[in-house]
């Protein structure tokens, strides 16, 4: 009887400790270089040429957002509406139960366009139920999305299997698109707001302590920045982080001719006192 009792406790102990072993969630999902996503293997689908999602420097640390990495997915015009990148099964999310703590899930996003933003949920035998999809109701700035998945807990595959694999659909337009989107996304499982230090220079949007106006803007041909301190050098970055000009100064008061850019969004980086102030500008 004893023996019997001993193996019966032993066995139970020994499946606490599997289960224990196999449930973990690897998350915020912060593409950081030591955090989580960077390194995973994402996989692109139904995008027409499924072009690579990119981990790249966060081409607007401004709001919410100021952290150093995000991932980047282009839409493709001629891709299909649910296009969009999953995670690896087996290694990247881990493995864990869908539940009251699980349940609830947080992304920032980065969009030019309104539209579907989805997340769906895999098992390892590939089950899932629906994804869920919320809107974006903010464009060119970052704005956070939660979704609640608390309707699924016990539901379909969810009760007896666990998650291992997370998709994500950044631009679910059913209307068709006129253009490929760009669209940024960060701070998966994260919080309402990160300000992360970035290696070399800070990147600030706004320093108290250091005056920055930029003005006209909107804008259709020159634009001035004025600072009561000495600006050293003007970047401006594209929506895609790309730097399109560049201009090294020794004054106060800069002026920037931009008639030939593309009318859009742009980011205007002045380096002031060793600190880097960005500041939006729209191109008419």
């Amino acid at each position: 009887m004893m023996k019997n009792l001993l193996r019966t406790t032993l066995f139970g102990l020994t499946t606490v400790l599997i289960t224990g072993s196999v449930t973990a969630q690897n998350v915020p999902i912060d593409f950081e270089t030591s955090g989580n996503g960077a390194s995973w293997t994402w996989t692109v689908f139904e995008n027409a040429t499924n072009p690579a999602l990119e981990i790249i420097e966060n081409p607007d640390k401004s709001g919410i957002n100021t952290s150093c990495t995000v991932a980047k997915f282009t839409a493709l015009q001629a891709g299909n509406p649910w296009a969009g990148c999953e995670s690896q099964h087996g290694a990247d999310l881990g493995a864990f139960m869908l539940d009251a703590n699980t349940s609830t899930i947080k992304i920032m996003v980065w969009k030019s366009v309104i539209s579907d933003v989805g997340i769906k949920l895999v098992t390892p035998t590939a089950a899932a139920m629906v994804e869920i999809k919320i809107p974006n109701t903010l464009t060119n700035q970052w704005e956070l999305l939660t979704f609640d998945f608390s309707g699924y807990i016990g539901q379909g595959p969810y009760a007896s299997e666990m998650v291992d694999q997370i998709v994500i659909f950044p631009d679910f337009d059913l209307g068709g698109r006129t253009q490929d989107n760009i669209c940024y996304f960060d701070n998966v499982w994260g919080v309402d707001s990160v300000a992360v230090s970035c290696a070399g220079t800070t990147s600030i949007m706004e320093n108290e302590k250091i005056s920055f106006e930029l003005y006209p803007n909107p804008v259709q041909n020159n634009f001035s920045i004025q600072s009561e301190s000495i600006i050293d050098e003007v970047n401006i970055y594209n929506v895609m982080g790309s730097i399109v000009s560049k201009e090294i100064t020794s004054s106060n008061v800069v002026s920037t001719d931009i008639t030939h850019f593309v009318p859009g969004v742009y980011f205007v980086e002045a380096s002031i006192n060793g600190q880097l102030i960005k500041k939006r500008i729209t191109k008419d």
